[in-house]
């Protein structure tokens, strides 16, 4: 034990420092920073938003860009699990690194009507508020494009 007690401090240190890395980001890479919003249900509209994600990283690359997708009000349908249309483009955005938002107002508004929860996408994670998450995102630099 004598031993091992002059080595938990350095080694706690490590292990801290180790951390602040890992609370970096993940989009600290990217050059850009863009939030797409979609609060409009129209299909076109939505395909619009998921063509602008795919021409972006085309343009920069996966590597040099972070968007993230918020859908909020009748733009929530980008996300529903059963859209087959949207589901396999969300599927290849995804892999090449665009991150998705699902509005929880919106959610308990369709529960509230329907009296049933949606089901949303997989790669979506759920936010209180899509707005508020929109506001976040401009705060901490990322361009608000609403195609």
């Amino acid at each position: 034990m004598k031993l091992v007690k002059p080595l938990l401090i350095p080694l706690a240190a490590l292990l801290m420092l180790l951390g602040a890395f890992n609370l970096k980001a993940d989009t600290d890479f990217a050059e850009k920073h863009v939030v797409l919003q979609i609060s409009d249900g129209n299909p076109k509209r939505q395909t619009l938003v998921l063509n602008v994600a795919n021409n972006l990283i085309k343009h920069y690359g996966p590597d040099k860009i972070a968007i993230e997708i918020v859908a909020f009000g009748p733009g929530l349908k980008l996300l529903f699990a059963n859209n087959e249309v949207s589901a396999p483009r969300i599927d290849g955005l995804n892999t090449n690194g665009v991150k998705f938002s699902a509005c929880m107002n919106t959610i308990a508004a369709i529960k509230r009507k329907s009296g049933k929860e949606p089901k949303i996408n997989t790669h979506a994670t759920k936010v209180s508020a899509g707005v508020v998450r929109i506001m976040d995102l401009v705060d901490k630099g990322y361009t608000l494009i609403k195609p």
